[in-house]
């Protein structure tokens, strides 16, 4: 056999240092690229809703500052859930709140209500009602997410059934289409 005509080469052998080198190059290659962003692009976008990055002064609504349309009489309200995200593709995000009233005992139905405030920053305020309380259901999963909310909804097959024991689950989903949220279900979305 006869000895190889390229010398042998010192980083063909990796020593600890070599790894340490590397993974101090890549931390600085990967710190570096988040603070260097590219130019917005410039070509066409599809059109119809989408979620867009917000303007960094649009806060979302904060649920807090909202009166819902619920009467609960001497208990509270209470926000369950909130999830923010453009869904009209303004540029400005909205919220999604699951509330129900604080009831003492019990399960107490949900409501999806869908927040917004005006361009000059008004009051945020109720613009749409996904679920109503009224439906006697409850809200199990729940995001809002490439323009859409989704949600499972635990629901009663009948009258008969004890409001602590949901025997119906139902997946659904919202977009905004046409000036209005448009609800879906998808195929073999409901389970009993």
């Amino acid at each position: 056999m006869q000895p190889s005509a390229v010398p042998e080469l010192a980083h063909t052998h990796a020593r600890p240092i070599h790894w340490v080198a590397t993974a101090t190059a890549v931390a600085g290659v990967v710190a570096l690229s988040s603070v260097l962003q590219p130019d917005a692009a410039t070509a066409a976008q599809p059109s119809g809703p989408r979620t867009q990055s917000a303007p960094a002064h649009a806060a979302p609504p904060d649920p807090a500052a909202v009166e819902f349309p619920l009467d609960c009489g001497p208990v509270e309200v209470v926000v369950k859930k909130k999830a923010s995200g453009d869904l009209d593709g303004d540029g400005r995000p909205e919220t999604v709140a699951v509330v129900h009233c604080d009831a003492p005992m019990g399960t107490p139905p949900d409501g999806v209500y869908v927040l917004t405030r005006g361009a000059d920053g008004a009051e945020p305020r109720v613009v749409a009602t996904l679920v109503d309380p009224k439906d006697r259901t409850n809200v199990d999963d729940f995001a809002v997410r490439d323009g859409e909310v989704t949600a499972s909804l635990l629901g009663y097959s009948s009258a008969d059934v004890p409001s602590c024991c949901p025997d119906v689950r139902e997946s659904v989903k919202w977009r905004w289409q046409n000036g209005a949220f448009v609800r879906s279900v998808p195929s073999a979305a409901k389970s009993v």
